[in-house]
């Protein structure tokens, strides 16, 4: 069984599905996926979010604030605001939050205090931070260093090995998309390998990345499995033991208490 650690919920396509989502959910649980985490990108996020994870016993998810948003949304993510949020079972995360210096460089302060703030809260609630990065690895590094921050994922990991192994020391896990799959991702596959089994983590970030054989089309969360197997290839392993391992590395992420 898989688990997609992160999926937008809120924003797949469901033209397929004639707009219902519970049936887009059970299609991932035909393909077998066993958990999913809806990924907040704003504080109201949660709303839809909290009734899609009342619904569904294998649907949790995250409260945050991705770093794209403008800087009004993300100064509504105060400690405090993030905390009483975060309090709930269902919630199983803090975020996604991060840097993303692509899109912007018009508001690093805001985008480094907003990421700073979530760490906090995350240490707070004792619920792992899921970080964007993009563009911005060694700020990154430097904020999860400076907040010790020890408990959380990297998620759709695109970088580097010096910026994995940053990350890995600090207690985090590593989490890949379709992209790993993509045939020109080679470079990506090469730092996989040497990602420690017990840190991986799989994930869609649908409705973006579809894995091959689906690249350019809607992605969704029956999608996963795709990753497992490219990752498969990468470490040599079956398609069953990399859903075991890295649904186990979930089950052990949540348990958690730092």
């Amino acid at each position: 069984m898989f688990v997609d650690t992160h999926c937008h919920l809120t924003m797949l396509n469901l033209e397929p599905y004639g707009g219902d989502l519970d049936m887009a959910i059970q299609q991932a649980r035909d393909a077998g996926v066993s958990k999913m985490m809806g990924i907040s990108v704003d504080l109201d996020d949660h709303i839809a979010l909290s009734e899609i994870a009342a619904r569904h016993t294998d649907v949790g998810y995250s409260v945050g604030v991705h770093p794209c948003e403008d800087p009004s949304v993300m100064n509504r993510a105060t400690v405090e605001t993030l905390v009483e949020l975060a309090r709930f079972d269902k919630v199983w995360a803090i975020g996604e939050t991060g840097l993303d210096y692509f899109h912007s460089t018009e508001f690093v302060e805001d985008q480094k205090q907003c990421f700073a703030r979530h760490i906090q809260a995350s240490k707070i609630v004792k619920k792992p931070v899921v970080v964007h990065t993009r563009s911005s690895k060694h700020d990154t590094i430097d904020i999860i260093r400076a907040e010790g921050s020890d408990h959380g994922i990297l998620h759709c990991f695109t970088e580097d090995w010096d910026t994995a192994k940053a990350v890995l020391d600090c207690g985090y896990y590593i989490s890949f998309s379709g992209i790993v799959s993509f045939k020109n991702a080679q470079d990506l596959r090469d730092v996989a390998k040497q990602v420690p089994l017990d840190r991986l983590l799989i994930e869609t970030d649908s409705p973006y990345l579809a894995p091959m054989p689906y690249r350019g089309k809607s992605n969704e969360p029956k999608y996963v499995p795709y990753v497992a197997k490219a990752l498969s290839d990468v470490y040599h392993k079956s398609l069953e033991e990399i859903a075991f391992i890295t649904t186990q590395n979930f089950e052990n992420l949540l348990k958690m208490k730092h």
